[in-house]
């Protein structure tokens, strides 16, 4: 399961902080006694401190305005967002105390990574130490026993990437995409992407839409979630956008700068793509990604691609659109084995492959084609392929999808579920204005608001949410041999999701392991009938059909 690397990844980031770690990494200027810390409450969810706020829209989505020093911003959050972190907090508790059975193997696992952090702090900037600091200030008492919040908040930072490194596998299948000149309605840089980000559903229930307005650097918006400084998703009010996509990735010998900590430094110091690519640099990574940089003053976008060991950048010359998905397209890495295997085996250059097509049969784009775009579930050249399917665009899991017109300071964020829910717009220079002037009103434009996407009222939808839930189920009874599934009660759930590749796998797996090998054979066959994701999936399709016919 594709959550299954990044619950690895926190359940080692937790375990390193369970050992007596020292904290000589603390910030220097950890002195809060002296900032405002008591947030006022003016309506139901709805809270200010001084000039900063929080306030949920009617989308569900909080919209969180913080001003200041490092120190200062990091108080804000955490006073305003107190509730939400504990929330996010027992979420990845929970997953731990789950996943954890043996105290000897907890043990090991802390001795491992607490050894593999070693140096995180020494590539993280003072002045996001000392904001991650301010948020830790406000975490659950609950847990001090096993970490110092401070400590915990820290490597959080790094969860995605400890997990992406130590799983050597890509945890999300993100595919974004910029387009500009004659491509676009009106000539302007245009680009969307979609946050394939899985931690589970309670994870994704509270997301934040934060515009930032530092005392040093240029004022941004990023899409997040609570107690998470990094940046997956924004926009500066220069103009420059910054997305993020995984990339494969060895596993390396100690945790270096987290990734959305360099982006966040991009979207915080950047003004031109030429800026942009210079921060990367100065930074050292430990895992493979690819950062696509727009620019509303250059009219264009380009990707930064990253690794432990590599550098890269990849510009477009004589085209107008750009497309990225999990594997690298400039020099630097044309002849990268981990890349090139990646391409061939991997479900990465068949989402490209399909946004290159969908962007072809547009003779411009607008800001609500895009969102058509980042919705699309079917496969290249319409296939159907079922729900849930890596090789869609859309895997009906995303934690976001948004879309970028910088040169119009426009910004179209999704609500929940997935991208599905209606897109809300906001101009960043008129919210930044407003917030500024004290004014804590919502900041959503309702006519430039694109609808939810119809397909959340059809039965194909409510079908396959039961099928997500089911499938669990499934998982769950194939390692379980007290757990007993009938005939029916299989069918019903491949009917939940019938061109989905997967399901009819699942169901062949319980047989097999029930030592029903021919009726296993049956279902295998039928899964490798339809499209099957990743070239492995296909090789352990085909290995288990030969395994069924020998042992049936």
């Amino acid at each position: 399961m594709k959550k299954c690397c990044y619950f690895f990844g926190i359940l080692l980031v937790f375990a390193s902080c369970g050992t007596k770690k020292s904290l000589s990494d603390r910030p220097q200027d950890t002195d809060i006694s002296t900032i405002d810390s008591v947030r006022i409450q003016q309506a139901t969810d709805f809270y200010s401190l001084g000039n900063n706020s929080l306030r949920k829209n009617k989308e569900g989505l909080w919209e969180m305005y913080v001003e200041g020093d490092a120190l200062e911003r990091g108080v804000a959050i955490g006073s305003l967002t107190k509730e939400l972190i504990n929330k996010q907090e027992k979420i990845f508790m929970d997953k731990v105390e789950g996943m954890v059975s043996s105290p000897s193997y907890f043990n090991f696992l802390s001795k491992l990574v607490n050894w593999y952090n070693r140096k995180l702090y020494k590539h993280i900037k003072e002045e996001y130490k000392e904001e991650i600091y301010g948020i830790s200030r406000f975490s659950s008492s609950t847990y001090e026993s096993f970490a110092d919040p401070y400590i915990l908040k820290l490597y959080l930072h790094g969860a995605h990437d400890i997990g992406h490194a130590l799983k050597d596998l890509m945890l999300v299948g993100c595919t974004s995409f910029a387009t500009w000149g004659e491509h676009t309605q009106d000539g302007e840089l245009l680009i969307g992407r979609n946050f394939d980000f899985y931690v589970g559903d309670e994870f994704a229930e509270e997301k934040i839409i934060a515009f930032i307005n530092p005392d040093e650097g240029q004022k941004f918006m990023m899409y997040t979630w609570p107690g998470f400084i990094g940046v997956v998703s924004g926009m500066n009010a220069n103009g420059i956008t910054v997305t993020i996509n995984a990339g494969k990735s060895k596993i390396p010998l100690v945790a270096k700068t987290p990734i959305a900590l360099l982006t966040r430094e991009i979207l915080q110091y950047a003004t031109t793509t030429q800026e942009a690519i210079e921060i990367a640099k100065s930074r050292e990574v430990f895992v493979s990604e690819s950062i696509m940089v727009g620019s509303a003053k250059e009219k264009k976008a380009i990707l930064i691609e990253v690794s432990p060991h590599n550098f890269g950048v990849y510009d477009v010359k004589n085209s107008s659109q750009l497309v990225c998905s999990n594997h690298f397209q400039s020099e630097a890495f044309s002849q990268d084995k981990r890349n090139l295997k990646t391409i061939e085996n991997s479900h990465t250059q068949a989402r490209f492959n399909r946004m290159k097509q969908l962007l072809q049969q547009e003779e411009q784009v607008n800001p609500r084609k895009a969102i058509e775009i980042l919705r699309n579930r079917k496969g290249l050249n319409n296939t159907a392929l079922g729900y849930g399917n890596e090789l869609a665009i859309n895997q009906l899991l995303a934690h976001h999808g948004i879309v970028f017109q910088p040169e119009s300071n426009l910004v179209w964020v999704s609500s929940n579920p997935y991208q599905l829910g209606a897109f809300v717009a906001y101009d960043i220079k008129n919210a930044f204005a407003e917030f500024e002037q004290g004014d804590f009103s919502l900041k959503g434009i309702d006519s430039l608001k694109v609808a939810a996407d119809p397909f959340l009222e059809t039965e194909a939808y409510q079908n396959y949410e039961e099928y997500r839930i089911e499938e669990r189920k499934l998982e769950t009874a194939i390692t379980k041999e007290n757990f007993k599934k009938t005939a029916q009660e299989l069918e019903e759930f491949v009917a939940l999701n019938p061109k989905y590749w997967q399901a009819y796998q699942l169901v062949g797996a319980y047989y097999y392991e029930q030592k029903k090998y021919a009726l296993a054979l049956t279902y295998f066959e039928k899964a490798l009938d339809l499209e099957v994701t990743t070239v492995p999936d296909k090789e352990k399709l085909e290995k288990l059909i030969k395994k069924s016919k020998r042992k049936s």
